[in-house]
């Protein structure tokens, strides 16, 4: 057990929260902390909350993005804000105001991940969550994706994992502090200001399933293996929970 990070467990990435249990992952954190004022950044057209969801749960929700084209493709009817979370100027009126921070599917495209993360706690209350979910960068394709070119990372995930892009664009990765539950990340989330409730590691993915099924059936077989015996520098994605230390 490590001083201030009191769960760290591993699933297989089918579990991951990041994706379609994304909302109810993170109404049961609403609920559970609390929280009236939820900032979501990086949700640009893809809120993870619906507007009925943000109705019943009597919140303020607001959905965030650096580009306004994104933001545009949302509802109208959900607060957006345009801001850079990594700049070093943030909207003063949500400065210490929100109750927690969410994201998902964003940290991997951060360039500074330090600065991200202090920004982050910037916007919190005294005792404000901060939830992230992410890729994490030592799996196969996550690096192929941060070390190839543009171009030809962008034809291996057409190949692999073709999407609608309007809708659900492909964006720059840089992975800057995505890593798996490791002492030194531990290390860096508490040096700015967070104590850590809990990282979840997720092992293996699904990008081989379709095209090439054999690899596929050794990728899940390592992740089960990798569940059982967790060595968290080789998680694809992991779940964080983190709590604004005053």
């Amino acid at each position: 057990m490590i001083s201030g990070f009191p769960e760290v467990t591993y699933a297989h990435w089918s579990e991951f929260v990041g994706w379609n249990r994304a909302g109810q992952f993170l109404l049961s954190l609403i609920e559970r902390y609390g929280c009236r004022t939820v900032l979501e950044v990086g949700s640009g057209a893809n809120p993870t909350l619906s507007e009925a969801q943000i109705e019943a749960s009597h919140l303020r929700y607001i959905s965030s993005d650096l580009d306004e084209g994104e933001l545009a493709k949302a509802s109208p009817r959900i607060e957006a804000r345009c801001f850079d979370v990594e700049g070093d100027t943030l909207p003063p009126d949500l400065v210490g105001k929100c109750d927690l921070v969410f994201s998902r599917m964003v940290n991997e495209h951060v360039r500074d991940g330090k600065k991200y993360h202090a920004n982050m706690r910037r916007l919190l209350v005294p005792n404000g969550i901060a939830v992230h979910c992410s890729a994490s960068l030592f799996t196969l394709p996550f690096l192929a994706n941060l070390m190839v070119p543009d171009a030809a990372s962008d034809r291996l995930l057409k190949f692999f994992a073709a999407r609608e892009t309007f809708q659900h664009g492909k964006f720059r990765a840089y992975y800057s502090w995505c890593r798996g539950p490791t002492h030194r990340m531990i290390s860096q989330l508490t040096g700015v200001g967070y104590d850590v409730i809990s990282f979840r590691g997720y092992f293996g993915h699904g990008y081989y399933r379709k095209r090439l099924p054999l690899f596929d059936r050794f990728e899940q077989a390592k992740a089960h293996m990798l569940v059982a015996h967790p060595v968290p520098q080789l998680c694809s994605y992991i779940a964080l929970v983190l709590r604004r230390r005053d």
